[in-house]
């Protein structure tokens, strides 16, 4: 989970560096001090929500799964009592 997030908040820092180097700005100055830091928290909360997409989706995915695989089973059970033939 940390990895994400650390990874996002580094993808704001260079997104930050990306932009004043467009603007042909110095990386740091007084002036601009808080932009690095706003970009990092942005990219962290970005990665946060993601992470708890990705952990979402799979719940989801794995009861789906657990559903298929017991609706296998009960279709298996009353194949080999007899009851429906297999197609």
């Amino acid at each position: 989970m940390v990895n994400r997030i650390i990874f996002w908040a580094g993808f704001g820092l260079l997104t930050r560096a990306w932009q004043l180097g467009i603007e042909m700005r110095p990386f740091l100055t007084r002036r601009d001090y808080l932009g690095f830091p706003v970009f990092a928290a942005v990219g962290a909360s970005f990665g946060y929500w993601l992470q708890g997409v990705d952990e979402r989706q799979t719940a989801v995915l794995a009861d789906r799964k657990q559903a298929i695989l017991e609706k296998r089973a009960r279709r298996a059970e009353r194949e080999a009592a007899g009851l429906e033939p297999a197609a």
